[in-house]
């Protein structure tokens, strides 16, 4: 369901929230009603959380129905207080959200991750991984959005990046601003 949302002044809910088929994690500030509507609109449950004393979950966290990955800088209690597998990922490109798109089929990740990297997020997601670019850019989670039933990317996305999404997560591509 279609839902247009604002908290604080800022429509942007995807850089502060993650979500996977089944869960939702939203920063402890955020406003009930704003999270009574996302959780509807999704039908997931709701976990309240930071992640590394930071409020922008979806910057620092890729999840799917497998897995959890995390920033390396999550803390143990951060860990425990999100329902199902968190994994921190050791490296240096360590905002996930932004360096990680994924479904339950497949993700695309940050030319930049090396291969201990690329087997530890197919590991911890349960997906196969490939490395790649949307628009020339690097950060592929900042630029897509990815579940299970399509993909939405920039629309600078060449038609090589869309087939490439589609072959690597198994859904329909389209475009958006």
């Amino acid at each position: 369901m279609l839902r247009r949302l604002e908290v604080g002044g800022n429509p942007y809910v995807g850089v502060f929230c993650a979500t996977n088929e089944g869960l939702l994690l939203v920063p402890r500030q955020f406003p009930k009603s704003a999270v009574r509507q996302m959780s509807e609109a999704l039908g997931t449950n709701v976990a309240l959380t930071t992640v590394a004393h930071s409020s922008v979950l979806g910057s620092l966290v890729a999840m799917n129905s497998n897995g959890i990955l995390a920033t390396p800088f999550i803390e143990p209690e951060e860990i425990e207080a999100i329902p199902g597998s968190v994994h921190p990922l050791p490296h240096r490109l360590s905002a996930v959200g932004n360096n990680v798109l994924c479904n339950d089929h497949g993700a695309v990740v940050h030319p930049g991750y090396d291969e201990d990297a690329i087997s530890f997020i197919s590991d911890a997601l349960g997906v196969p991984v490939v490395r790649g670019t949307i628009a020339g850019i690097k950060t592929v989670g900042a630029v897509a959005v990815a579940t299970n039933k399509g993909v939405l990317c920039h629309p600078h996305a060449k038609p090589e990046d869309m087939e490439a999404l589609k072959d690597a997560l198994r859904a329909p591509v389209s475009i958006t601003t």
